[in-house]
């Protein structure tokens, strides 16, 4: 465990990191610089003052509009640094001051991004997938010591996406996966090894198909439309993460007991 004050530390950090998140979602698909030009609001083009961009309290001072054209602010964008401020203070609780917290970390922020660029454009960017790849093996190389686990989580998160693209067409007249969510499931299993890339399937699996049978009892979308599945497994992710260890421990318990 870790004192609380370190806690709070890791979520103040992670709200601004989350400030950049922001910038990173809205530039990325753009193939904008994420450097230059610099804040600025999205309707009159007005450079945002250091005391207007602060995460969360600024939105929460300006009530949510621009100081200079009083266009309303999105609220996706507070969501975002709270968001990436709990998840950094949650991992931080959960793991202490380790190596592993700050690599969950950075792995944590890019799920952030991929999440709500796909929740948009429905695309997972190769520019966080690609370079997450190479991190997520040099990581799982020099850091985390299981160099084996992370090339094994590597292929099989890519090979399973892939085999399921491959055959959709075959079994349901249509793709079924993208290539982003390939790269995205080999990016996760390179950070996280190949047993926490099956159990991010299952639970993204589980909770997409959940979200879409909602979603079409509700008349919100038709059967057979497409949902961005980038959001489903980067929960996953999360969840395995956080807790893969003991859910597959507890799995493995049961089928001990049954045996």
């Amino acid at each position: 465990m870790i004192e609380q004050w370190h806690v709070a530390v890791a979520a103040l950090f992670g709200a601004l990191i989350g400030s950049f998140l922001n910038v990173c979602i809205y530039r990325l698909p753009a193939r904008e610089s994420l450097v230059r030009p610099g804040s600025r609001c999205l309707h009159c083009k007005t450079p945002i003052a250091w005391y207007d961009n602060v995460p969360i309290l600024s939105y929460l001072w300006l009530r949510g509009r621009c100081r200079s054209c009083r266009a309303l602010i999105a609220w996706r964008y507070p969501l975002v640094e709270a968001l990436n401020a709990a998840g950094y203070g949650f991992i931080a609780w959960r793991f202490g001051g380790t190596v592993d917290a700050y690599v969950y970390g950075l792995l944590f922020s890019g799920l952030v991004v991929v999440s709500f660029i796909d929740l948009d454009h429905m695309i997972v960017p190769d520019r966080i997938t690609l370079p997450g790849m190479a991190l997520g093996l040099v990581v799982g190389t020099f850091l985390l010591p299981r160099w084996w686990d992370s090339i094994g989580g590597l292929l099989l998160g890519g090979g399973m996406l892939y085999f399921m693209a491959w055959i959709s067409p075959y079994l349901f007249g249509k793709e079924g996966m993208g290539g982003g969510d390939i790269k995205l499931l080999a990016m996760i299993g390179a950070f996280l090894g190949w047993q926490q890339v099956l159990l991010t399937v299952i639970v993204g699996g589980i909770v997409g198909a959940g979200v879409g049978v909602a979603l079409v009892g509700a008349r919100v979308m038709t059967r057979g439309a497409y949902i961005p599945f980038g959001p489903f497994l980067s929960l996953g992710a999360v969840v395995a993460m956080l807790y893969g260890t003991e859910i597959l421990g507890w799995y493995g318990s049961l089928l001990t007991e049954r045996r």
